[in-house]
């Protein structure tokens, strides 16, 4: 049987108080309506068709290719927005599931039963429902004597008594496609001028036709977002869902809910994870790493048993066994090789560490190579913008460089070199030589080691 889904993401949204368009407000780093094309394209194979409005523009700029978009102009509701995908789906479904963009925390799982159940019965549509205390602004769902779905009733539109019922309408819906097509246009236009979805439930009722239901066993999964307090409990609720797993999977989380994991991120077992710290993007964490507390990693990779400490890593390659902090920045360019040490408050840039360099606190190192076996002494910078450019620093093998020690680039220090405390070296330093001074100068030669 062939599925296709569309989702609806052409509203307002006006409840956010905001200019960015709803369902590209972020989640754990990706706009939400992220997770909806992704769960979609899990179960159906095929590419979401996407009911954009407001900010359609944005939306599709955001997704890509990852979705297909029709517009809906005016907005008339959701019967009408559904019917804006038939061009493109009429011929090319069995089913079509629907579902709103703003729906972050549904699974493939939970979409893959609602379409399961729809095909097991005669019936033209499958609904989800929801029973939770509170409403979220959705719809009731109302039954008769027998138990069977007579409606749903807007919450705009229900009495008290129908606002104290507590079983709701989770908006996603598994539809035979013919059907769904021929019953759109039918739609009554309702007192506010606009076209309802949920219309369509009375209508098979009326026709005799039998509407099926199938609750959702988790009723944070049916949360719609409609304003900020509803974004920082889906936030929070996912936060939950993802650390449960890492930590099923083998990963310490000592406190989970000050840990702010993405759902990019991957960890290696026995890796431990301490509170206030936040994994981000296209990060790799390896095996057997300490990370935190109070540290970011964004869209970096790390080797197993790494440490970092209060620090902050963006765009960086870490290779296994380096320890790195309290209070260092790793910035974008940067590659530590193995049993590399990054002491505190440092910053490196742009820059090559060899294996075994160290690394001492108040230390900036930017746009330089660096060799194996480096000792960078404390307060070391490189002097790498002259205004202009940004200039290279080579440091080579077995280097030593003293304290407060200024590199002037371009510059090269040569292999087994050194550099005296506080030396402002504007000239290359021949290997196994000592610079000292201001500027500095090679005054005597030193014994090879090893």
């Amino acid at each position: 049987m062939r599925i296709n889904a569309v989702l609806l993401a052409a509203g307002q949204g006006t409840r956010m108080r905001s200019k960015l368009p709803k369902v590209l407000h972020p989640l754990l780093g990706k706009p939400m309506i992220h997770y909806a094309v992704e769960a979609a394209q899990q179960v159906t194979g095929q590419k979401p068709v996407v009911v954009v409005g407001h900010g359609a523009q944005a939306i599709q700029q955001a997704l890509g290719d990852s979705a297909r978009f029709v517009y809906q102009e005016p907005q008339l509701g959701t019967g009408h927005a559904v019917l804006q995908a038939e061009p493109l789906l009429k011929n090319e479904a069995d089913f079509i599931l629907v579902t709103y963009a703003d729906m972050p925390l549904l699974t493939p799982d939970t979409l893959q039963l609602i379409i399961n159940t729809q095909q097991q019965h005669s019936g033209p549509l499958t609904m989800l429902t929801v029973v939770a205390d509170d409403p979220h602004g959705f719809g009731r769902i109302v039954r008769d004597e027998a138990g069977r779905v007579t409606a749903i009733v807007e919450e705009a539109q229900a009495t008290p008594e129908q606002r104290a019922i507590r079983e709701l309408n989770a908006s996603v819906y598994c539809f035979e496609a013919r059907w769904l097509w021929e019953m759109l246009p039918r739609i009554p236009i309702s007192p506010k001028g606009e076209y309802y979805l949920t219309d369509l439930i009375g209508m098979a009722v009326a026709d005799g036709l039998e509407v099926q239901s199938q609750g959702l066993a988790d009723a944070q999964e049916g949360i719609g977002i409609n304003n900020r307090l509803h974004l920082a409990e889906a936030e929070a609720l996912m936060r939950k869902r993802i650390n449960h797993q890492w930590m099923l999977n083998g990963v310490t989380i000592v406190d989970p809910s000050s840990t702010y994991i993405e759902t990019s991120v991957h960890i290696g077992m026995d890796t431990t994870i301490w509170p206030n710290t936040f994994l981000q993007g296209a990060t790799v964490v390896g095996e057997a790493c300490n990370l935190g507390p109070n540290t970011i990693v964004r869209n970096s990779q790390l080797g197993d048993r790494c440490t970092v400490f209060a620090s902050i890593l963006e765009c960086a390659v870490v290779e296994d066994e380096v320890d790195i902090g309290p209070y260092a920045h790793l910035r974008s360019g940067t590659h530590l090789g193995r049993g590399v040490h990054i002491g505190n408050f440092g910053e490196t840039k742009n820059s090559s560490l060899g294996p075994g360099t160290k690394m001492g606190h108040f230390s900036y190192i930017g746009d330089a190579t660096i060799g194996p076996n480096v000792n960078i002494g404390a307060g070391t910078i490189t002097c790498n913008f002259d205004g202009r450019q940004k200039n290279p620093t080579e440091i080579g093998e077995g280097a030593f460089i003293g304290s407060d020690t200024m590199l002037v680039a371009p510059v090269k220090i040569g292999v087994g070199a050194r550099t005296g405390a506080g030396a402002v070296v504007t000239r290359d330093v021949p290997e196994n030589t000592l610079a000292v001074g201001v500027p500095a100068r090679a005054i005597r030669k030193l014994e090879k080691r090893g």
